[in-house]
């Protein structure tokens, strides 16, 4: 597991820090405003409809049985399997695409009803530049966890790069297009042709392709919809949270949803590079090791990725209640970003901090479904851990006028509420065995945690005085980071043998 977790961790965390990159970049020539707004809004409108038809339905529907048939040795009716699903996705792709693009002055406004006339305009013009997106990044989706399936994962962690080095180039470019935020659509569009080719060349050089037909009604074609009738059904229920944001945010004073959306990215971080890379690297591996009828493997499998899962993000999350403002202002407070929106998306980043390691244990423990076929369960889950979401988010915002820090907190509670329920069902049906070197782990993953919170407080409240003031945010980022990083380090290996981080963990 710890090679094809560093093969996906590694070109994750290059992901990431293009990301970064692009945002930092964002931030400075788009600012927190009237512009920021719009994009925001514009570019997540393909990304909240992928993570509805793409990773958050291909994988959990698709890649189980597609890596099953592998497993088993049926290579020719795997790939028949998977020409199947493309071309049905194909087909609905289409019919998505021309009625989001005709319709989108109408999303747009049930979207964000309180953006202004010209905002709402601007958001539209942004969105439908930004749509046929998601058409590309369906195939890509599909190639990659075809790759998945047969354990080669380099290029399903390294495609979404290119996104943001397209990004990155159109708007160091952005005086040759009317605005900023439009050049930052045209690379959304340019980023998605460029995954689309790369992730063609690496399906075929794995001896991988895809084939559009006709859609045919087929057994398999009528189990695989069964299932991803349900996963769609609870990744459509996981956007309506984001949409309650948006919805909330829009009511809130200019630039509260560009205050979030920079909270989010911090937290996504640790969350894309550790928790998603292991939950990428679980699912095929449990859905092997179950054809095989390998229980014992596939439940230590998912034990160890629990326990590395805390280990990995906890003392992030930590960090981000201890210090958000210093991360915040050492990013992205610069340029047209200023300190008061950088100390808005701090208390966000807090909140936000709490959910953490939820997020990531919420791919580790659904496993336990998926691997096994059953889309059901999660998705039923997934849909009470929304309406808990939806009221928090209410009586945070509206009851408790907590703005941005009530919109955060709700989606961090609520992950809490879906790890646990989860957990509950899967132990209670006896399908998932918590094991007693888990536990032994999780002592020494809340140490290291605490020690990363008080080195990283400590080296704030203490140092600051002594560093330079000339980037006086940034050099305090990396004491902080370096003390917490010592800390760390000490506890990891004081307590190695109880981690699970040696071959027999």
């Amino acid at each position: 597991m710890f090679r094809r977790l560093l093969s996906v961790g590694g070109f994750t965390l290059l992901s990431r820090l293009t990301g970064f990159v692009r945002d930092m970049l964002m931030a400075s020539i788009v600012g927190n405003g009237f512009l920021s707004d719009a994009l925001l809004v514009g570019f997540l409108f393909p990304n909240y409809f992928r993570q509805i038809f793409g990773e958050g339905t291909i994988n959990p529907a698709f890649l189980p049985r597609y890596a099953a048939l592998h497993a088993r040795g049926q290579e020719a009716a795997a790939a028949k399997f998977a020409d199947e699903v493309f071309s049905w996705q194909m087909a609905a792709q289409v019919v998505i695409l021309v009625l989001a693009m005709s319709a989108m002055p109408f999303i747009a406004r049930a979207m964000v009803p309180g953006y202004a006339p010209s905002e709402l305009s601007l958001t539209v013009d942004l969105a439908r530049i930004t749509f046929p997106y998601l058409i590309m990044t369906v195939v890509a989706i599909q190639l990659s966890a075809m790759l998945n399936a047969i354990e080669k994962f380099w290029a399903a962690a390294a495609w979404s790069n290119f996104q943001n080095v397209c990004m990155i180039a159109t708007l160091l470019c952005w005086r040759w297009f009317p605005n900023a935020a439009f050049a930052a659509a045209w690379g959304v569009v340019f980023g998605g042709v460029a995954q689309l080719f790369f992730m063609l060349w690496a399906a075929k050089r794995d001896g991988l392709s895809l084939r559009v037909s006709w859609p045919r009604w087929t057994p398999e074609i009528a189990e695989f919809f069964k299932a991803y009738g349900a996963v769609t059904f609870g990744a459509a229920s996981v956007v309506v949270a984001p949409l309650l944001d948006f919805f909330l945010a829009s009511y809130l004073p200019t630039g509260s949803r560009t205050a979030l959306y920079y909270a989010d990215r911090v937290d996504q971080l640790p969350l894309g590079v550790l928790g998603i890379a292991l939950g990428t690297v679980l699912l095929p591996e449990m859905s092997a090791r179950l054809a095989r009828n390998d229980r014992d493997g596939s439940d230590a499998a998912q034990n160890r990725a629990a326990g590395l899962t805390l280990l990995l993000t906890l003392p992030f999350a930590v960090a981000f209640v201890a210090i958000p403002d210093v991360l915040v202002r050492a990013v992205f407070a610069h340029g047209a970003f200023n300190k008061s929106a950088a100390g808005l998306s701090a208390m966000a980043l807090a909140a936000y901090g709490v959910g953490l390691p939820a997020y990531a244990l919420v791919r580790i423990v659904a496993s336990t479904f998926y691997a096994r076929h059953d889309t059901m369960t999660p998705a039923r889950v997934t849909m009470t851990a929304i309406a808990v979401n939806v009221a928090l988010k209410v009586v945070f915002v509206w009851g408790l006028g907590l703005g941005v820090v009530g919109i955060a907190l709700g989606t961090a509670l609520a992950a809490w509420v879906n790890v646990g329920t989860l957990v509950w069902l899967g132990r209670s049906r006896g399908l998932l065995r918590v094991s007693g070197r888990f536990w032994r782990s999780l002592l020494p993953s809340l140490l290291a945690a605490a020690a990363v919170g008080a080195a990283a407080l400590a080296v704030v409240r203490i140092g600051g005085p002594y560093l330079p003031k000339r980037l006086h945010d940034v050099w305090l980022l990396l004491a902080a980071m370096g003390g917490a990083g010592l800390c760390y380090a000490v506890v990891v290996l004081a307590f190695w043998r109880m981690l699970p981080l040696g071959r027999r963990a």
